[in-house]
């Protein structure tokens, strides 16, 4: 089964503590809301301390348009993309030894927070030596299902040509859509939440030889994928595309919605390779949100610990879109796993829609 033998994150410089992003949303919305301190207690209570942004809090104040800060996505997506994909293909994590961009069959770049054709990977191809051959599978628009989606696709394309080396680059610069006169409830939320990252993982087909290449013992191989849309669920999550760039749209349900739909989902999938969830070492989740997290928890039956990796993501880095689950997955390949020890990997995004993965250690 193809296999995922190197992960790598590119950290944006502007660190920002989650008591400044309080005080920067009180500023922007206390004439709006007369019950602005409550509605601020869910900076505390989502039990995130830091998030890195690319630009630094101040240009915040500042009104920005679309094109502005599309143009800062565009650099900013090159800068920070070609730092993964570099770290990705030297790590001596995860490697024994650099693999040359020339040995990169495809390269799939997944993001939903900017806009850029030529797209982002064709414009690091210009900047590093990969071979003109290599295939572009640009994907726009699964939000934070996108990561997962990602590897999917490149799983599918190593099972089709086993020969294959693919890249899954996820770039996501959330702060760059924020909009300072969108005082809704969904923007004071996204405020709290959302966050820049940036991370490259590298998937490995049947016939390449993985054991002269990865220098940990065992690595977590593709056993199968599934991907759900939910009907009648467009209003769920995602953008609303106005002259001044992109609004996000966040329904309040989205916990309650996970409770009562991912469990039946996530069965289905299972029942079909004859597992169980209690057969599974780890759980790999995008982190959503702290209430996100507990819903997993509830409706999966799952304890709590499970979702602790997570969580820690969570909390240092906020909520990265489709970047955060290679965050997470990266956290469980530093591990020392043993072989054919499980995974469940999960993330969930607009559409509203569900992507999974199983994974085994091998």
């Amino acid at each position: 089964m193809p296999t995922i033998i190197s992960i790598a994150e590119a950290l944006p410089p502007n660190e920002i503590k989650q008591d400044q992003a309080e005080e920067f949303a009180r500023k922007l919305f206390s004439d709006s809301f007369r019950d602005i301190e409550r509605l601020l207690k869910a900076f505390s209570n989502g039990q995130i301390e830091k998030r890195n942004f690319v630009k630094d809090i101040n240009w915040f104040e500042e009104e920005h348009t679309f094109e502005e800060k599309n143009h800062a996505y565009i650099e900013n997506a090159v800068k920070f993309g070609s730092q993964a994909i570099k770290e990705c293909l030297s790590s001596q994590l995860f490697l024994k030894k650099p693999i040359p961009y020339q040995e990169i069959d495809a390269i799939f770049f997944i993001s939903t927070t900017g806009l850029a054709t030529p797209s982002v990977e064709a414009r690091i191809m210009n900047q590093l030596p990969f071979s003109q051959h290599t295939k572009r599978i640009p994907i726009w628009g699964l939000g934070c299902a996108g990561g997962a989606a990602g590897i999917s696709r490149a799983y599918e394309y190593c099972l089709a040509f086993p020969k294959a080396k693919a890249l899954v680059l996820a770039v996501e610069l959330c702060s760059l859509t924020f909009q300072k006169n969108d005082l809704s409830k969904s923007n004071l939320i996204g405020t709290t939440l959302f966050a820049d990252g940036i991370a490259c993982a590298l998937i490995c087909g049947d016939d390449v030889n993985i054991e002269g290449l990865r220098s940990r013992k065992t690595s977590p191989a593709i056993i199968a994928t599934q991907s759900t849309l939910m009907p009648d669920s467009l209003d769920v999550m995602g953008w609303d595309v106005r002259n001044q760039g992109l609004f996000v749209v966040f329904s309040r349900d989205i916990p309650k919605i996970i409770e009562s739909w991912l469990k039946p989902n996530v069965n289905d999938f299972l029942e079909q390779y004859g597992m169980k969830l209690s057969q599974f070492n780890y759980f790999i989740a995008h982190p959503g949100g702290k209430k996100v997290l507990d819903a997993y928890v509830s409706a999966l039956g799952i304890l709590p610990s499970m979702t602790e990796i997570s969580f820690e993501i969570l909390k240092n880095y906020g909520n990265m879109s489709s970047a955060t689950i290679l965050y997470v997955l990266k956290r469980f390949m530093e591990l020392e796993t043993n072989k054919g020890e499980n995974g469940l990997c999960t993330a969930l995004g607009p559409g509203f829609s569900s992507e999974l993965l199983l994974l085994r250690w091998q």
